[in-house]
Order: structure tokens, then C-alpha cells, then sequence
């Protein structure tokens, strides 16, 4: 695992020990900033379920103004501070070791540009996070929310909470659902 692209491109990054994380692939994440590379420069990030915090890393890596990293795990924690050191990157990253709904009110910002979420699959953790985020002044019709989920994770949903399906891309074994409100 490695940052892709930016100022710390090629650098590795750690991942937490045990299989309570799953890296994004660097193949997926590539794909993934390749459909993100005219928003991510300047932009406030917040990378929820944050593993070892290789996408925020990369967003910060491309020009990502700040990046929020949000993970409860200890080992998950520390190998983000690891991560964000090594990449030099620690000035503009902020890291909240809370469950992610307790984290929305640590984020202290008018406007949200980009929110990812990769929520241990079949937990259903994003529909609750996105019923919260729903609430929150920081998620305005200009925020794009994408999630990483299963190929068979239905998010018909999200119409109901505020928002609406922009795109979907599939890969072989996920997927990444783009997202924006209704408003």
C-alpha cells in the first residue's frame, strides 16, 4: 500500500495489524482519485472508518486543504499518526479517536468539501451516518459523500434521508457510491 499520487507519491504506508481493517486497494484508490482529481485541491476532507488513513493521505497528498480522520480503533489510530508523519502531512491532518457518530460534532467547519466512508461491510453503519450527517450545517448541497460498500449493499435508501445517487462505480468485488443532498 502506497500513496499514489502528490507530493508524497510512492511512499508506504502501514496498516494496522489484524484483520479488523481492509486497505482500499491501491488499484480501487487510484480509480477512485482519478474521478475526484478536479474537487480534492483545497478541498476540507473527512475520511470516516479511516483503517490505516491511506485515502485521506492521498487527498492531502493531492492538494486536500485539511483532512479529518475519523477511527475508534487504538492500533487503527496510531498507525495514522505513523502514516501522517512518515508522509509529512501532520500539519493538515486532524485525527478523532471516536466512533464516528460522537466525531460529527469534533468536525469544526462551515462546509465540508468530500466525506468518504468505508464502514466494515454488512455493518450498515453508513445508514446511521448518513442520517446524522443529514443534520450536520457542514454537509451543504456542494459536499460530495462517497461510500465504499459490497457490490450487493442497496442504497435506495438515501433518497429518503436527503440524498441522491450521482454515480456508481463498480469494481470486481465493491463498489463506490457518490452521493449528494437533495437540496
Amino acid at each position: 500500500m502506497r500513496v499514489i499520487a502528490g507530493s508524497a507519491r510512492s511512499l508506504p504506508l502501514k496498516a494496522p495489524a489484524g484483520m479488523d481493517t481492509r486497505p482500499t486497494t491501491d488499484r480501487i484508490k487510484e480509480t477512485l482519485f482519478n474521478m475526484l482529481q478536479n474537487q480534492v485541491p483545497g478541498s476540507i476532507f473527512v475520511d470516516f472508518f479511516s483503517g490505516s488513513g491511506a485515502i485521506g493521505i492521498e487527498a492531502l497528498s493531492r492538494g486536500a486543504q485539511k483532512a479529518y480522520f475519523i477511527e475508534n480503533s487504538k492500533s487503527a489510530w496510531e498507525c495514522i499518526l505513523q502514516n501522517l508523519a512518515f508522509t509529512k502531512l501532520s500539519s493538515c491532518g486532524i485525527l478523532i479517536k471516536q466512533d464516528v457518530l460522537s466525531a460529527l460534532e469534533g468536525i469544526r467547519e462551515e462546509e465540508v468539501d468530500l466525506i468518504f466512508m468505508d464502514p466494515p461491510y454488512l455493518s450498515n453503519a453508513e445508514d446511521a451516518l448518513l442520517g446524522a450527517l443529514a443534520q450536520k450545517p457542514y454537509v451543504t448541497d456542494h459536499t460530495q459523500i462517497i461510500i465504499e460498500a459490497t457490490k450487493e449493499k442497496d442504497f435506495s435508501f438515501v433518497k429518503e434521508l436527503g440524498y441522491v445517487i450521482v454515480k456508481e462505480k463498480r469494481y470486481k468485488t465493491n463498489k463506490h457510491v457518490f452521493l449528494k443532498t437533495l437540496q
